[in-house]
């Protein structure tokens, strides 16, 4: 088989770089090779009935197959160079924004007509926060809901279908550097293609270092993310969420002097299991839909941690964290903000005589025994501060489920224009290090495929 340009990830980065490319070069050949599902099969197990609890899928249809792990997210697209990833280092802030809004109008003409775009320019929030030794970024914020988001994947996808070549749970094993272009190995076959875009997400974190490693790419050790989700009734937030939707707030700790920030805030929405190679971790989804809005708005609390020599392994110690919660919970584990502040652990009892009514069937427990003291002592402190500016933030009743960890990349060493050392194959979204959001990949992926476009 051979391509002109094949693309590896079927997430946002590769769904935009081949939706660009149809539309400026549709003369070019073009393959997608994605280790999941397509769309229509991603579906997960648990059904909060029979299956309550991840089952350890082969390929997690929640983090793998056609729009990536985003594709049942919330549908949050930010457009802002304040979080999200360092896409402007290599390209402009000017044009980062300019892509992103472009990215939107491309959504908002496939399905995502009548959602709303928030902003947080102007807002009064954001002096509150200040006066509480708090800090609101600013960002406009397009909230497609999971249900939406799902409806515009379809249309993306219905109308990619009959250009690019699609090969779904199709893994790519290696990639091989030729002469005049690049030969990928899935199975027992192959592929030959001029141009290769690289866009396995975070979910594909250990492959690309493989790759990176054979290759002799350079790269050099990124983050690790690591905290808990919170669960609280939404009328606490809903001075927040309903004017700003998302509100991203960093709080400098006073003992340490980390930083703690809020990071995907679903109001009205509910918690979820994610399954990262093999690991068990918690993060939430909210919807359009006002049949399928909860009681309940949560947001996560995380940590950053950053590590210098020679420790490089990121990953691998926020891996160990959340394993040691799979051991302890059988998977994700849940404790009341009242019974962590006493020092006891949470049990099946307290937790339904409660006022929130948890979203997810997760084991109580105690997650002082999983989470490290200092970055518990920052989640702990972020809660009290954000009770000054959401009375009710620290009720005892409010459900701290762990751990959320996000994983980031090695960030691979590229060039301006996102390409490695070897002409002609590029890195982008999560999985190159440089974006950490939908917006910023999905606008990389945009970026790469003008870039090959310019050049055949």
């Amino acid at each position: 088989m051979k391509y002109d340009v094949i693309i590896i990830g079927a997430g946002p980065g590769g769904i935009f770089s081949a939706y660009e490319l149809t539309k400026k070069k549709p003369e070019l050949k073009v393959a997608i090779f994605e280790a999941g599902h397509s769309l229509e099969k991603r579906r997960c197990p648990i059904d909060g009935d029979k299956v309550k609890t991840c089952i350890g899928c082969k390929t997690c249809a929640i983090m793998s197959g056609f729009g990536g792990a985003g594709a049942f997210s919330d549908g949050k697209y930010n457009i802002t160079n304040d979080f999200g990833g360092t896409l402007y280092e290599y390209i402009g802030k000017e044009k980062a924004t300019r892509l992103m809004k472009y990215v939107d109008e491309i959504n908002v003409s496939h399905g995502g007509e009548g959602t709303k775009m928030y902003s947080t320019a102007g807002t009064d929030f954001k002096k509150s926060c200040m006066q509480n030794k708090l800090t609101l970024l600013e960002a406009s914020v397009r909230h497609l809901g999971t249900d939406i988001n799902y409806v515009v994947l379809e249309h993306l996808y219905d109308e990619l279908k009959p250009q690019v070549d699609f090969f779904f749970d199709t893994p790519v094993d290696r990639l091989e550097i030729l002469k005049d272009g690049y030969r990928i190995h899935f199975g027992d076959n192959s592929a030959d293609c001029r141009k290769c875009i690289v866009s396995v997400g975070r979910s594909g974190s250990k492959w690309m270092e493989r790759v990176c490693g054979e290759l002799s790419i350079p790269t050099k050790s990124n983050r690790v993310d690591i905290g808990v989700r919170v669960e609280l009734p939404a009328v606490i937030f809903a001075h927040l969420t309903d004017e700003l939707y998302e509100s991203k707030i960093v709080y400098r700790t006073e003992k340490f002097e980390d930083n703690v920030r809020t990071f995907c805030m679903n109001p009205y929405g509910i918690v979820v299991n994610e399954n990262t190679n093999g690991i068990i971790t918690v993060n939430g989804h909210s919807f359009e839909d006002e049949e399928k809005k909860t009681e309940n708005t949560n947001f996560a609390l995380l940590v950053a941690k950053h590590f210098s020599e020679p420790f490089k392994d990121s990953n691998g110690y926020g891996e160990g964290i959340a394993r040691l919660s799979n051991m302890l919970g059988g998977g994700v584990i849940v404790q009341r903000f009242g019974d962590l502040e006493r020092g006891r652990r949470s049990n099946q009892k307290r937790i339904e005589e409660g006022t929130v009514r948890p979203t997810l069937a997760a084991t109580p427990g105690d997650l002082s025994l999983v989470l490290p003291n200092r970055i518990l002592d920052g989640i702990v402190e972020m809660i009290y501060a954000l009770d000054k500016i959401a009375p009710g933030t620290a009720n005892d009743d409010t459900l701290l489920y762990g751990v959320e960890v996000k994983f980031y990349n090695m960030e691979v060493e590229l060039d301006k224009n996102l390409e490695t050392r070897y002409k002609g194959l590029y890195v982008i979204g999560d999985g190159s290090g440089v974006t950490h959001s939908l917006s910023h990949a999905s606008a990389s992926g945009v970026y790469v495929a003008d870039r090959i476009s310019e050049e055949m």
